[in-house]
């Protein structure tokens, strides 16, 4: 090391750059989460940015019942989404990305396009990597 210079520890406020990174880790892993990207993602692909609950049941393939409704309630709860309720017979329910959950359409696409242009290569390291 140069005479002078120090060489000061990481640590996690200077890893994700915020004064929390508690708050940055949870939501990381909130949207990080691959039915909420999914969800996400299918939302603002279908038909008018809307979809009743059977709907996204079948644009995100292999989510349970259980699973979308957590997924669901956890999103709309922070934000991300919303819910609405039509006094119809029957009930009817629909979601709808909010502003907020909109804005995380560019970095979510950002990812799947990593994905796409990557995946080849990371399966070549998985097939090296287990031979050994």
């Amino acid at each position: 090391m140069k005479k002078g210079i120090s060489k000061k520890p990481l640590d996690s406020a200077s890893v994700c750059g915020h004064e929390d990174p508690a708050a940055v880790r949870e939501l990381l892993t909130k949207v990080g989460d691959k039915w909420s990207i999914f969800l996400i993602l299918s939302l603002a692909q279908l038909p008018g940015g809307r979809a009743r609950f059977s709907e996204l049941e079948k644009a995100i393939p292999g989510i349970s019942q259980r699973m979308l409704t957590v997924t669901v309630r956890s999103l709309e709860r922070d934000g991300l989404l919303t819910r609405e309720l039509f006094a119809e017979v029957p009930l009817r329910v629909e979601y709808e990305l909010t502003a907020l959950g909109r804005s995380l359409l560019p970095p979510m696409w950002g990812l799947v396009d990593w994905v796409k242009e990557n995946w080849q290569q990371v399966k070549e390291s998985r097939t090296e990597f287990d031979a050994r």
